[in-house]
């Protein structure tokens, strides 16, 4: 996928909500929803190619979290996996101030964040398990940046695209990205065209039924 198709696909992508995105995914048999993931305010979204971050528990070392910010390009969207841990944060508001001056569309956290206000305030949006004060400093230490993670069951590669809403976040694998958006495209098309049916006067069984609603989602196995 060349550079101008794949700014494309995440424009495609960003302007679904997760829910029809994730029902596209499913008719393709793929998994790549992560569970679990929340936004701190349900007007947060992030869509772009993933930039990952892998964390493990801290050696003897002294250490800082969130040194690797200096690499990550603008309209990236941060993924760290932190191993689901919730008492340690990973992501502060320093974190959010550079981040959101830098143009970085979004963090996903597979742990917790804090500094919440400081999100806010920039309008950065923050996918997390969760917020907790206590520091990462020294508790963990970067194992590794641009590998594929793997939260949730899910693979994530620095390829793929993430799509984060008010009901959580999702990857798309990159191979598979147009195909997605195209179907994901035909879903919401369906879906308000189920809606205006039901408004002039049909059932909804009916009307799904009409519009092959079942057979879009899960036709494509």
């Amino acid at each position: 996928m060349n550079t101008n198709t794949k700014a494309s696909v995440i424009e495609r992508l960003a302007a679904i909500p997760t829910a029809s995105i994730s029902d596209a995914m499913d008719s393709l048999g793929l998994h790549g929803t992560l569970h679990g993931l929340s936004p701190l305010t349900y007007g947060f979204r992030a869509t772009g190619p993933a930039f990952t971050v892998q964390y493990a528990p801290a050696g003897g070392a002294r250490g800082s979290v969130g040194d690797f910010l200096d690499d990550v390009p603008p309209g990236a969207v941060i993924v760290i996996d932190n191993d689901g841990r919730t008492d340690v944060t990973v992501w502060g508001g320093i974190m959010t101030e550079v981040a959101a001056d830098r143009g970085i569309a979004g963090t996903i956290i597979n742990g917790v964040c804090r500094d919440i206000a400081t999100s806010l305030q920039q309008n950065y949006p923050l996918f997390s398990r969760g917020k907790f004060m206590r520091t990462g400093k020294d508790r963990v230490q970067l194992v590794a940046v641009q590998t594929e993670v793997t939260i949730d069951d899910v693979h994530i590669a620095p390829s793929d695209i993430i799509c984060a809403d008010a009901d959580g976040a999702l990857a798309v694998p990159q191979a598979y990205a147009e195909q997605v958006a195209d179907i994901a495209e035909r879903i919401e098309d369906t879906e308000a065209r189920i809606v205006a049916a039901v408004k002039a006067g049909s059932t909804l069984v009916q009307a799904r039924k009409d519009l092959g609603y079942h057979d879009l989602q899960w036709g494509n196995k």
